[in-house]
């Protein structure tokens, strides 16, 4: 199963275990992962650029890196395959950043309307500035969920009517609909207050930063980042048809001439609604095919 991974998703998955792994052995040291490479808040003594990414793979606890890893794997390698692993990659970190951009805006204002009167409390310790700086180095945020929750608003926005399976819920639930209650759900969160440890509005930044990169991409067909990969997954996907109809004729009884022409006029009539269903899926994607052109599509791979 790990075999049939796109490249991407794939290292993606070993990256984050390894780097949690790697955090568990050097803590035991008394060293720190998420303060070398965990965001710190950009007025903090500890802030670096290389934070914005390395944070991405960096997890505070087990069921942390479960969670995102999972969500990762079950949606990523359904995208990736479908646009191709650079613009995959690309995608995955531009919206991880993002979400470190929100999340720094948000402790700016928190800075701002809070971080004053504890400057003030600090201060009058004799510590003074020092005091503050290691104030705000304890403002750190890691983890894949920025970039994860781009990732599921990108299979919502791909395949919106494609129906999952989400526990607890007992029945399936269209992608649109999963995408769009994580978002609420988030977003009431955040707003609720801080308090829990989670950053909330890292996770609706990646989700924003992703909304507006798909629509760029969507209003801009000819970019670098085009569909083409894609393009190539259904082209693939239609040579396989073809060469599996060539390789297992089925054997027919000595026929007439005119038997003979009726089921080759048959055979081309198959073939020919079955590329028709196959372009459909190239230019529309397989949500657009109705319900009877996804049981010709089915029944047609499952020919011998």
């Amino acid at each position: 199963m790990f075999r049939n991974i796109p490249t991407i998703t794939k290292n993606l998955l070993i990256i984050n275990v390894l780097a949690y792994i790697a955090g568990e052995v050097l803590s035991l040291r008394n060293i720190s992962l998420s303060d070398l490479g965990g965001l710190h808040f950009f007025l903090a003594p500890d802030f670096h650029l290389y934070q914005f990414v390395s944070y991405q793979f960096l997890h505070g606890s087990f069921m942390h890196l479960f969670f995102n890893m999972f969500a990762l794997w079950m949606f990523g390698g359904i995208v990736e395959n479908v646009w191709g692993s650079k613009k995959f990659l690309f995608y995955y970190i531009f919206c991880g950043i993002g979400a470190g951009l929100c999340q720094e805006v948000v402790q700016y204002v928190t800075y701002a309307s809070e971080g004053l009167a504890a400057y003030d409390a600090v201060s009058v310790t004799g510590y003074g500035r020092m005091a503050v700086g290691d104030y705000l180095n304890h403002w750190v945020t890691i983890g894949a969920s920025g970039g994860v929750y781009a990732v599921l608003l990108a299979f919502g926005m791909t395949f919106p009517n494609e129906r999952i399976f989400i526990f607890p819920l007992p029945i399936p639930i269209k992608a649109k609909w999963f995408v769009l209650g994580y978002a609420v759900i988030e977003l009431a969160s955040a707003m609720s207050g801080p308090g829990d440890g989670i950053a909330h509005m890292a996770h609706l930044g990646g989700m924003v930063f992703g909304f507006f990169l798909i629509r760029y991409w969507q209003r801009h067909p000819g970019s670098s980042f085009d569909m083409g990969p894609g393009q190539q997954f259904f082209d693939q996907m239609k040579r396989s048809f073809e060469q599996r109809k060539r390789q297992h004729q089925p054997e027919r009884p000595t026929a007439t001439r005119e038997d003979d022409m009726e089921f080759n006029a048959r055979k081309k009539e198959r073939q020919e609604e079955v590329d028709a269903i196959l372009d459909k899926i190239r230019r529309s994607g397989y949500d657009s095919l109705t319900k009877e052109e996804k049981r010709t599509l089915f029944e047609a791979s499952r020919e011998r």
